[in-house]
C-alpha cells in the first residue's frame, strides 16, 4: 500500500550541517535524532550533518543522491541505524571514504538484529549506547579532548533523567495496559512503558507497505470497537486510507489516539525534548496531567 507525504513539495536536498566549519571532524548520521546527540558528545569539534532531517519524509521510501554520497565518503564517522531501516547506507558506505573512517551502527549497540522492529531510538537504551560509542571513537582521534568529550556524555546522561522518570511513572500507572498502532514506530517505548502492544503483524505489514489479511484488518477493528486497546498510536509522518479508517474507528470509539514521527521534529530541540513530548502525549491520552 503506497503511503502519501502529508506534505508533498519537499527539498531534493536533505543535508543539514548543525555547525559549518570545514576544518572540524565530520560526522554524518543518517537521522537527525542521531545527529542531534552526536553533536551533544562533540561540541564545536566536529561538524555533524543530518541526512534525514524533514519531519514530512517517508524514510523508507528515502534516495540517495551526489550530495549524500559526498558526505559520507568526506566523512570521519558515519552513524546509521542498521537492521533494514536505512539501506541506502549500506550501499553509500560501499563505495570508498576516508581510510580511517570510523562506521557506527547504532542496532550492533544493543544487540538488535535483522527481524526486529527497526525503530530502536525509542529504546531508552540506544542513545547512551550511542553516547559512548562516539566518546571512544572521538577519543581515539583527538585524544586531547577525550575527558571534554566523557564531560558531555555525562550531561547527555543527566538529560535523559527526567524522560527517564516519565517513563516509570507512567510505568508505575499504567503498566499491562492494552495498546495499539498502526504501525511499530513506538513499540519499544511502548515496552519500555509496560504496555501490551496489539495487532503487531498488522504494523509490520503496513510499515512495509503490504496489504494486511482481511482477519488482521478485522481484529484490529475489534481492538477498538471493543474498547480492548486503550489507546491508538499512529504514525503521523505518514498516511494511508486505512490507517485514517481506523483513526476514525477509534475516534468513534472514544479511544485516544495520539501521534508519533520517526524523525525528530524541528520544533523539538534535542533528543530528550522529543522524547519527553511523545510522553506527554501518552499522559494526557491516559487522562493524567503532565507535570
Amino acid at each position: 500500500m503506497k503511503k502519501i507525504l502529508l506534505i508533498l513539495s519537499v527539498s531534493s536536498l536533505w543535508l543539514t550541517s548543525l555547525i559549518a566549519s570545514a576544518d572540524d571532524l565530520k560526522i554524518v548520521a543518517a537521522e537527525n535524532f542521531y545527529g542531534g546527540v552526536a553533536q551533544q558528545i562533540a561540541g564545536s569539534s566536529a561538524t555533524v550533518t543530518s541526512i534525514l532531517t524533514n519531519p514530512n519524509q517517508d524514510p523508507h521510501e528515502f534516495t540517495t543522491n551526489a550530495d549524500t554520497a559526498k558526505s559520507v565518503a568526506d566523512a570521519d564517522i558515519v552513524i546509521y541505524s542498521g537492521i533494514s531501516y536505512d539501506p541506502w547506507m549500506d550501499k553509500l558506505l560501499g563505495t570508498p571514504g576516508k581510510p580511517n573512517r570510523v562506521v557506527i551502527t547504532v542496532a550492533d549497540l544493543i544487540n538488535a538484529k535483522d527481524g526486529d522492529n527497526p525503530h530502536i531510538w525509542y529504546d531508552p537504551r540506544t542513545m547512551p549506547a550511542l553516547g559512548a560509542k562516539l566518546v571512544e571513537a572521538l577519543s581515539k582521534i583527538d585524544s586531547a579532548q577525550a575527558s571534554a568529550y566523557q564531560q558531555r556524555l555525562d550531561d547527555f546522561n543527566a538529560s535523559m533523567k527526567p524522560e527517564l522518570a516519565k517513563i516509570a511513572e507512567i510505568k508505575t500507572a499504567a503498566a499491562g495496559m492494552e495498546v495499539t498502532a498502526t504501525e511499530p514506530v513506538f513499540g519499544y517505548m511502548a515496552g519500555a512503558l509496560g504496555f501490551k502492544m496489539l495487532n503487531y503483524d498488522f504494523q509490520i505489514k503496513i510499515m512495509n507497505d503490504a496489504e494486511p489479511t482481511a482477519s488482521e484488518t478485522a481484529g484490529f477493528e475489534k481492538s477498538l470497537t471493543s474498547k480492548t486497546a486503550k489507546i491508538l498510536f499512529y504514525n503521523s509522518q505518514v498516511t494511508d486510507p486505512t490507517t485514517d479508517r481506523l483513526q476514525k474507528v477509534a475516534k468513534s470509539s472514544g479511544i485516544p489516539i495520539v501521534g508519533v514521527t520517526e524523525t525528530q521534529p524541528p520544533d523539538q530541540k534535542s533528543y530528550v525534548d522529543w522524547m519527553l513530548h511523545e510522553l506527554d502525549g501518552v499522559q494526557a491520552a491516559l487522562g493524567a496531567k503532565s507535570p
